[in-house]
């Protein structure tokens, strides 16, 4: 497929104390979040001077993958938009139609498949095309999902190899330690309706779970090739659930899965955010801060583990997707359930509230 310009898709935040609120309701509009919950998060970012870091990370890997596209000769241009913050995905549309492009291939900072983590955002693109009246001028299509991708796997495998190579050194048993595999709890009705059918297992618990439990799957098969000695227990675990009081999200929670496993004895907690592609607020407010403090309060070392970022296996990654998609090849996917290059269906990763129209959808 000719797409001539690439849109680095993500997820925006605010980068002043004035823009923080304003974010918080543009994020939960629809929801339910009491506002008091709003105003608890807010301090999050208040505390941070007002300031989320994603924005500057994604301005790094833009130019990281600019980069990676120079030395692989790859002139095609790259754009940036997010969905709550400037620049916003209309205006983005906007420049790559004024400098005339036409055919778009969306790259979404978002591994997994759910509601919010795909198709909100091929929604909201939708949205920016009727919003800037450029429908009948652009093509919008999206990279598939990447959890099980060896571009999204090696900087979490090289992590935790680090650590569990720096626990070995200083003695410590693998009985003694926990890794916790993190991720941002949804709704259990968005989880069980996550993906097409055939990415959701046995449990029902929809494709959201499956593809995280392949992606542990394939970090810990890197690093048993990578570490010598036995792998230490595990947990797949949720944070950062924002939604209302009497909706169930998906558990355990990070703090009560550490409160879990001290009461059994483990001394040393691991935690590695594979929920996450770059360390945003809540994974350094809701891990470095309040995980580290309840470990703190048990009495157990805490080590967490660097998102990708703008690390080089995780650009160079991301470029092999894009051309995956640009010369419709074979993909590198590590599991038995990872993602291909066709089109969502219109069953994916249902609105729960209501249709809307969206980009990248396959027609049967």
């Amino acid at each position: 497929m000719n797409y001539d310009a690439i849109l680095l898709t993500t997820f925006g935040g605010p980068e002043s104390p004035e823009e923080v609120m304003p974010y918080l309701e543009r994020v939960t509009a629809g929801r339910g979040v009491p506002r008091e919950r709003l105003e608890e998060v807010s301090h999050h970012y208040l505390a941070l001077g007002g300031v989320s870091p994603i924005n500057e990370q994604n301005r790094r890997l833009l130019e990281s993958l600019r980069a990676e596209f120079t030395k692989r000769g790859i002139q095609t241009p790259i754009y940036w938009g997010n969905r709550n913050s400037h620049p916003f995905f209309a205006e983005a549309l906007q420049q790559i139609s004024a400098d005339g492009h036409r055919r778009v291939l969306s790259f979404v900072s978002s591994a997994y498949s759910s509601y919010s983590g795909c198709r909100q955002y091929r929604e909201d693109l939708a949205q920016a095309l009727i919003d800037t009246e450029l429908g009948e001028i652009l093509t919008i299509d999206k990279v598939r999902q990447y959890f099980d991708h060896p571009g999204f796997i090696t900087p979490f495998a090289k992590g935790l190899v680090e650590v569990l190579e720096t626990l070995k050194n200083d003695g410590t048993a693998a009985s003694d330690f926990h890794i916790f595999f993190t991720t941002h709890s949804i709704p259990i009705s968005m989880a069980e309706t996550s993906g097409p059918a055939t990415l959701r297992d046995a449990s029902n618990n929809g494709a959201y779970v499956a593809q995280h439990n392949a992606a542990i799957a394939c970090i810990l098969a890197s690093v048993a090739t990578q570490s010598a000695g036995e792998v230490p227990p595990w947990s797949l675990v949720y944070q950062s659930r924002s939604g209302a009081p009497h909706t169930p999200w998906l558990e355990p929670d990070i703090g009560d899965a550490l409160r879990a496993v001290a009461k059994s004895g483990s001394s040393t907690a691991i935690v590695v955010p594979i929920g996450f592609v770059s360390d945003h607020v809540e994974v350094i407010w809701d891990l470095d801060h309040e995980a580290k403090a309840i470990a703190d309060e048990l009495g157990i070392r805490f080590f967490r583990v660097a998102t990708p970022g703008t690390s080089m296996d995780f650009v160079a990654g991301i470029v092999d997707l894009i051309q995956e998609r640009q010369t419709q090849s074979e993909g590198k996917e590590l599991s038995s359930i990872g993602a291909r290059i066709n089109l969502c269906s219109a069953e994916c990763c249902p609105n729960p509230r209501k249709e809307l129209p969206t980009v990248a959808q396959a027609t049967n």
